[in-house]
């Protein structure tokens, strides 16, 4: 048995919520993903498309022409607003600007080496602390707004955002989310969803402007209304840049590893990145070629940037489809290309690797 690396969960905590998904353990955690699950499968993902294509060609809209900006953080304004919208389900425009405020604060907060910090006592007294505490009050708020008011929503059943099936959704004893539970797992999904789609984008737009002809084939697929290699393009973006490159894990009895005998209490690192860069398994690991994802697709345990097993991340198809549907409209609307000759260096953030300058692009409309 094991969970979730200790010293993560304990800086989690005070931002996400103790009854958090990405928090909990063994049964309990089970349990709180056999309910969450359905939105994110199936047929219902379908109802997402509209919303994530909107989102991204209003985004575009706002790209300076022929000046080279940043494209990052213009991802992470499209997967802000796909979780307002497809997630939280918000349609009141003052509200959604208001908590969106709210919520980049916790985000920051969340990328900080501060956030190590709010565990200890003593740090509840400083200015920082108060200063936070109040913005996540205020974020607290607005949430319970949102969920009181889709509680009493008479046309709920027919809603499609997530946060409304959630509360609608029984656990198997036929009881439901607490306002409390509902508040910690939307704060889960946002953490969870937002900063890593963004910033799988990013590495993928960086990968295919510094391989020009893997570029234009991709964009003559699309053209075309073909999807095959665009599917190839992300799992091979995602095998040579993960988002996250390691996850831990706490050992609860005693296991063998490589030969290697561990005790309880150890905590151990599932090497994401070096599984990806294994030579054995990917020949000439670190060029980036799609074509090795044509046709069959990757091995379960070769390819594992959404990690494995019961705690493989509950949003994976979800950002899977928004990394589709973002790609495919940047690249049938705009030229891009790239501001710097050099592809981006990766630098930590957090537990992400990130482009260190944002990846700066040239843009003009079609």
């Amino acid at each position: 048995m094991n969970t979730i690396a200790p010293g993560r969960n304990i800086v989690l905590r005070p931002l996400l919520g103790a009854q958090s998904l990405l928090l909990q353990e063994d049964e309990e955690h089970l349990r709180r993903r056999k309910l969450m699950l359905p939105p994110f499968h199936g047929e219902r993902m379908r109802a997402y498309e509209r919303t994530i294509t909107e989102v991204a060609a209003a985004e575009i809209a706002k790209w300076p022409a022929e000046t080279p900006f940043a494209i990052h953080p213009s991802m992470q304004a499209i997967t802000l607003e796909v979780i307002m919208r497809a997630v939280f389900g918000i349609t009141d425009a003052q509200r959604r600007e208001s908590l969106r405020e709210g919520l980049l604060a916790v985000l920051a907060e969340s990328a900080s080496p501060v956030a190590f910090g709010l565990t200890l006592p003593v740090v509840k007294e400083l200015p920082h602390y108060r200063r936070f505490a109040s913005k996540v009050a205020r974020t607290d708020e607005l949430l319970a707004e949102e969920i009181a008011e889709r509680r009493a929503d008479p046309d709920l059943e027919s809603r499609e955002d997530i946060l409304s099936m959630l509360v609608s959704a029984e656990f198997d004893d036929g009881t439901k989310m607490s306002d409390r539970e509902l508040r910690d797992q939307l704060l889960t999904l946002l953490l969870a969803g937002h900063e890593t789609t963004a910033t799988a984008l990013a590495w993928t737009f960086d990968l295919l402007l510094h391989t020009p002809p893997t570029l234009e084939r991709l964009t003559e697929e699309l053209d075309a209304g073909e999807t095959e290699y665009l599917d190839a393009v992300i799992d091979e973006s995602l095998r040579v840049r993960p988002v996250v490159p390691m996850t831990g894990r706490l050992l609860r009895e005693p296991a063998n590893l490589g030969g290697y005998e561990l005790d309880t209490g150890t905590v151990v690192f599932a090497a994401i990145y070096m599984v990806h860069t294994n030579p054995e398994v990917y020949p000439d690991p670190f060029a980036f070629k799609p074509e090795r994802f044509l046709g069959d697709g990757p091995e379960t345990y070769s390819w594992i940037p959404f990690g494995g097993g019961t705690r493989r991340c509950i949003g994976a198809a979800f950002a899977e489809l928004e990394l589709q549907l973002v790609l495919r409209e940047v690249l049938t609307s705009m030229h891009l290309e790239p501001a710097d000759p050099k592809p981006q260096r990766m630098v930590r953030r957090n537990v992400t690797l990130t482009p260190a300058d944002g990846t700066p692009v040239v843009a003009r409309a079609l």
